[in-house]
């Protein structure tokens, strides 16, 4: 048993101080900490429970959202606003475990959650995230849920939120708090691919706190989706996700947003889908020649090559549906 001490300070100004003790790690629901703790993956010397900080959801003067970080997502995705203004948001939240992990989860925590392979959970097996330089068994073992997108030899596990996919799509922003003050950055920014560092997977320094996301007034968003491809219905991870929004003007698409999970070490933007769209007329064709665009530096390992034709198949069907005024 690894002894911890536990706070539950009243404000993120407390809970900032509290973690700058050595080996500190905030505590939201604990749908993934307490399981890496319990593996003896994650030993944290203070757990800082931050379920008491915001959890409110505020109207901005643009039309967008600010939500408090440990929000549940059962009352994110619940949320009316959340529900008719950003609905790739409700259906990935709700894609992505069941009822009572929903209820325990929170925003924030949804976003740190880290990979589920399977050899990062083996502290028998070698992992460069778990133990930095030991090397990575995934490469050549079992590799059926890994990477095919931004890996690297260091490492090839795959990001496990569902939420973090839409948020990559939506153009969100992350709002942080610490010992140097506050900040924010771009959704896109906060995941890091592995290079040679797997094991530093945000751009969070020591001791920050994410605090609140923001949604901007995305208008094209009321016409969004989310679609999750995984061997069964229930407590399965995403072998293929897509998130995506369409707007369509004179028959011709005006924006478009596309973001992927299940591919890579963070929530994939689908930056070249996007530049290979705006301007043409929706058809399955054109939807086709944008995600083999996208999909042509995929790079598969020896178990999970079938991805990348169903990343291409999942995005072409989502955007057909968008396309043909389905939600």
């Amino acid at each position: 048993m690894n002894p911890f001490t536990y706070t539950r300070p009243a404000d993120a100004a407390a809970a900032i101080h509290e973690a700058a003790h050595a080996g500190a790690r905030y505590l939201g629901g604990g749908t993934n900490l307490v399981d890496l703790m319990r593996e003896g993956v994650e030993r944290p010397a203070a757990l800082v429970d931050v379920t008491g900080l915001d959890r409110t959801i505020t109207e901005l003067p643009d039309g967008g959202l600010r939500i408090g970080a440990a929000i549940s997502n059962t009352a994110l995705a619940a949320d009316r606003r959340v529900r008719t203004r950003y609905p790739m948001l409700t259906r990935a939240i709700v894609a992505g475990a069941s009822a009572q992990i929903r209820n325990m989860a929170t925003l924030g925590g949804n976003l740190l959650q880290r990979t589920r392979c399977l050899y990062f959970y083996d502290d028998a097996a070698r992992c460069n995230k778990r133990q930095p330089g030991s090397g990575c068994d995934a490469l050549e073992g079992f590799n059926r849920m890994h990477a095919i997108l931004g890996a690297s030899d260091a490492c090839v596990a795959t990001h496990p939120s569902d939420l973090c996919v839409a948020l990559a799509a939506l153009d969100a922003t992350v709002h942080l708090e610490g010992a140097d003050g506050k900040r924010a950055l771009p959704f896109e920014a906060l995941h890091r691919l592995p290079g040679d560092t797997p094991e530093r997977e945000t751009e969070l320094r020591p001791g920050e706190l994410i605090t609140a996301i923001e949604l901007p007034a995305l208008p094209m968003a009321r016409r969004s989706t989310y679609r999750k491809v995984r061997d069964r219905a229930s407590y399965a991870f995403a072998l293929v996700s897509v998130a995506a929004a369409l707007e369509i003007e004179d028959g011709t698409i005006k924006d478009v947003r596309v973001a992927l999970g299940g591919v890579a070490h963070k929530p994939w933007r689908a930056r070249t889908v996007e530049a290979l769209l705006r301007g043409q007329q929706p058809s399955e064709e054109v939807f086709r020649r944008a995600s083999a665009g996208e999909l042509s530096s995929a790079r598969p390992l020896r178990d999970n090559g079938f991805k990348v034709e169903l990343a291409r198949r999942t995005i072409v069907a989502v955007l057909s549906q968008l396309a043909g005024g389905r939600p």
